[in-house]
Formats: structure tokens, sequence, C-alpha cells
């Protein structure tokens, strides 16, 4: 590890937060540094820590600097936040990154990404905020690209880590709570093209109003790439995968396309890796489908916007939402959207989701989701019509109220699904 341009060597190192990401930094600079580890759940006194001088702090994504218990501490020594990202930079300068950020839609870009370049030979890695912690990779040789998913949360505190080619999919307003402000936040996000050089590319969404503003207010060195087209009808056929058939999938397909086409991806071995692709557990995915039915489980959805792409391409809806309410969160639809659409509402902030969606569409509110699932097939039970309809479980919130994460809570209502599809 000893490199005259490594900064982590043989340093007085703090790792505030013992996650996934603390964790794998620990045992990542534990053998030539002197480290110290913090966590606001572990009963140590602050004094302890705070009275100390060090040469870094390497903070988790999860950790507030505003909220967090030696908040004071970390604003004094801002200059020596640094996070898993920068570690990683620090010591694999060399290696193409392919980095993707955006409120919507990172982890299914990152993992068509990473599929397509595996089919390709690549020795490819998946890391971040859907793989593996990005400093856990082992077996790294000068021609390993990495494929790296970063939250808002991971980019926030980072000061070094920049990457060849850097993905926003899109913005819209998301974790103010932590962030406080839509400004905040695409600030946050834009770390990731703010470090680039003249080498390097950046991918923006053009028809996302707030990356097109910030685009114009902004002087950015890299060289920036817009999507802003549609993809063309016959390529589309080609795939032959309705996967791509939304709105959503369709827009992040448009990104791995521009990938492919600076990296000269041989194009036979491209359609093979999109048609064969079926997405990821709890996004999008279709768990049940028959002649008059399709279940889709689409959990991972927390937020009105990345429900909404899914909305537009279905007709016969029974839309399935709630949890708990994101700050500043408004459902973009309209009316001509919601063609013969009911929703079933459940949650503890039902009242914020029958205010967004009662000028929209019919609805039934529920006190949990195990009710709700049950009369909604006892109406599809008394239903004689052959329309085609479709059960749409896409909560537009975060799953706290009642679970522990999203892939908890899409777990759950698929065993729910079960009971009355085997009756």
């Amino acid at each position: 590890m000893l490199n005259n341009l490594n900064i982590f060597y043989k340093k007085k190192i703090l790792i505030y937060g013992l996650g996934k990401s603390g964790l794998s930094a620990f045992k990542y600079l534990k053998k030539d540094n002197e480290i110290t580890t913090y966590d606001d759940k572990i009963k140590v006194k602050n004094k302890k820590i705070i009275k100390q001088k060090f040469d870094y702090i390497i903070i988790s994504p999860g950790i507030d600097v505003n909220t967090c218990a030696l908040s004071n501490f970390l604003k004094k020594n801002n200059r020596k936040i640094h996070t898993d990202l920068d570690i990683f930079y620090n010591h694999h300068k060399k290696n193409n990154k392919i980095t993707i950020t955006g409120t919507n839609g990172k982890s299914t870009t990152a993992k068509i990404l990473y599929e397509v370049l595996k089919d390709q030979k690549v020795d490819v890695r998946l890391v971040g905020n859907i793989g593996n912690p990005i400093l856990l990779e082992k077996n790294i040789t000068n021609k390993t690209v990495f494929v790296v998913e970063a939250s808002s949360y991971q980019l926030e505190y980072s000061k070094l880590f920049k990457s060849n080619i850097s993905l926003i999919l899109n913005i819209s307003p998301d974790h103010l709570e932590r962030h406080k402000t839509i400004s905040n936040y695409i600030n946050a996000k834009f770390k990731l093209i703010k470090n680039q050089s003249k080498k390097d590319i950046a991918i923006l969404n053009l028809k996302n109003l707030y990356i097109k503003r910030h685009i114009k207010s902004k002087n950015f060195l890299p060289k920036i790439i817009k999507i802003n087209k549609e993809i063309d009808n016959s390529f589309l056929k080609k795939i032959n995968n309705q996967y791509f058939n939304t709105i959503g999938n369709r827009d992040n397909l448009k990104f791995v396309l521009e990938v492919s086409k600076i990296l000269k991806l041989k194009k036979n071995s491209l359609l093979k890796t999109l048609q064969k692709f079926k997405g990821l557990k709890y996004r999008q995915e279709i768990i049940f489908q028959s002649k008059k039915l399709t279940i889709i489980n689409d959990s991972k959805a927390t937020t009105f916007s990345s429900s909404v792409s899914l909305l537009k391409s279905l007709t016969n809806v029974y839309w399935i939402v709630g949890g708990q309410a994101k700050k500043g969160d408004t459902l973009l639809l309209y009316k001509k959207n919601c063609i013969n659409f009911k929703a079933y509402i459940f949650g503890t902030n039902k009242n914020f989701f029958i205010n967004e969606i009662k000028k929209l569409m019919k609805y039934d509110s529920f006190i949990d989701l195990k009710s709700l699932v049950k009369k909604l097939f006892l109406e599809i039970k008394a239903d004689k019509s052959t329309i085609h309809k479709t059960i749409l479980f896409s909560p537009s919130a975060a799953s706290f109220d009642n679970f522990k994460n999203f892939e908890k809570r899409g777990e759950y209502f698929n065993q729910l699904i079960k009971r009355y599809i085997n009756a």
C-alpha cells in the first residue's frame, strides 16, 4: 500500500459510523494507520474523541454532520473529512470508473452496465450503493473497470473521488430531511461532475429541469454529453424485451447506449445482454402474469417520481401506494395518465397520499397492507369484466413506518400475493 501518492498512510484516522462502509474502511486502513472508531450507537464518552487530533476523519454515508453526536467536532474539522470513495480513488486512480447517480434508476442502470461489460469479457466490478462496499474488492488489476452506484449521501462529503465517465440520470426532490433544500441535494449529486477533468465525460439528462438549470449556471470541465432524444424504435424492436417498454427503463437504457458508444462495445453482444435483462428484485418486477392480470412489485419506489414513469405506461391499474412520505414530494400526474385507475392507500401517512391522489382517481384507504390486499382480491374476484388489469405495488414512499427497508416490504408483499394467487 505504500507509495508517495498515498495520503492515507501512517496517519491517525477517525472512522465515524460502523455500518458496511465504515467497517470496510477500518479493514482497509488498519494495517498501516492508527485507527479510532466511533458510532453514535456505541456508548463511548464523546470527550475521549473530541480531545484527540486526527489527520483524517472517514465518515460513513449515513452520518449527517449537522445532526450526529459529534456535529460540532466534525464542523470544526470539515477539511479533514473524507469518505470510502476518496480512499478508493487515492489507491486506484488509474482504473476506469463509470459512476451513476440520480434520484431514480441508479441501481438498474448500474446493473445493466455491469452485465453489458461482463458479457463483453471485461474485468468489471459492481460496487457502491448497489454492490459490495468499494473497499472490499480484491484482485484488482490496471484493467479492472468499476461500475459505481453513488448516492447523494456518499457524494456529499467526498473530496477526492472522480470518475472517468459520470452519469446523472435525473433529479427530483428526495432526502430533503437530510439535505434540507433541493439546492443542497443537487449540489451533492453534482459533486460527481465538479471533480472531473477535461479528459473525463459527463452524461446528463437535459430533459430534467433541475439538471438543465444547474448545468447552465455552472462551468464544468468534463465533456458534456446531452441525453434528450428518444431511442430509435427499430433498435427497441431488435432488443424485443418488454422490460424496456416503460418510460423510466427506456431512459435508463439511453445512458447505457451512450456509454456503450464511448467504450466502443460490440453491438451484437450488447443486444444479447439487453434481450435477456430481467431487472432487479422489487424494481418494476413482474411477479405474476396471466391473460387477465399482471402483478408488479415495485417496492423500491420511495418517491412519487419513481412511480410516475411506470404509471404513465399503464392503464387499468390497481395502484397500491403509501408509507412514510418524503418531505417536499408531489405527485406530478394528470387525469389523462390515469385511465381506469384506483388507488389503494396504506400506512401512517394516509392523509398525505389521499390529498395528492383524490382529484385524479378513485381511492380507498386501509390500516395496513394485509387488509388492503385481502380487500383488493375480493374486488378482483367480483369484477366480471374481461379487461386486463394490473396490480401495481409502487408505494412512492419510504418503508420505515412499518418495514426495515424496501426489500422487507417487497418480500412481505410477495408473501401476501402468494396466498391469494395459490388460493
